[in-house]
């Protein structure tokens, strides 16, 4: 071994893992796979959780590559992060880790099912176990459903959820077309939700 090689690290190992993954494709849930390889962060502070990769991302390469990044750096902006919080100390992972493709019916993308939220769980898992995160972002109601249990999103933005030594925090689907936010109620929610991230960034040292 030439003396600058190393040994990778558990979170390489388990990112070149999830790149060659073709569990779904293999089970006929997707026609190609395309797993996005997970961002590899010097100091990941906070774990953030979405539901699946979109079409910019798929094309991309990696993950909230598009309109819901940016709202997503403006939250954390607006909740008294630093400027480049985001990308830098934000650990980005999904339930899924494939774009399923659109929706059949013609309206935004197709939600992955459960059968492929149990493929990709080992993944989750396992970034858990590695980073220990203090705080998790929930981003949309299947990532929140997936920690929390079914409920409506008006029963679970806005508030911290302590649970199994970390704190679960939902906020709601990052994108400049939900509609949920544009309901002036869902909007306090959110500046609820974003006071309690400042409030923990605080008290966390986040």
């Amino acid at each position: 071994m030439c003396s600058d090689e190393r040994q990778a690290t558990p979170l390489q190992a388990l990112s070149a893992e999830v790149v060659a993954c073709r569990a779904c494709e293999v089970a006929g849930y997707l026609g190609h796979a395309n797993p996005i390889r997970p961002g590899l962060i010097d100091e990941p502070r906070l774990l953030l959780v979405g539901q699946a990769p979109g079409p910019v991302t798929d094309r991309k390469g990696y993950h909230f590559a598009g309109p819901a990044g940016r709202f997503l750096d403006n939250w954390l902006d607006r909740a008294g992060f630093p400027a480049g919080y985001f990308r830098e100390h934000v650990y980005l992972t999904s339930l899924t880790r494939c774009f399923p493709g659109k929706s059949p019916a013609g309206n935004g993308d197709r939600p992955p099912s459960r059968a492929e939220i149990a493929l990709c769980r080992r993944f989750l898992e396992r970034e858990f176990d590695l980073l220990q995160p203090k705080v998790v972002l929930l981003v949309g109601k299947m990532a929140i459903d997936a920690f929390l249990g079914q409920r409506p999103l008006t029963d679970t933005v806005g508030r911290s959820f302590p649970l199994d030594g970390r704190v679960y925090l939902p906020l709601p689907h990052a994108s400049g077309v939900s509609r949920w936010l544009n309901a002036p109620a869902n909007k306090a929610l959110l500046e609820q939700a974003l006071s309690e991230l400042s409030r923990l960034r605080v008290e966390l040292s986040l």
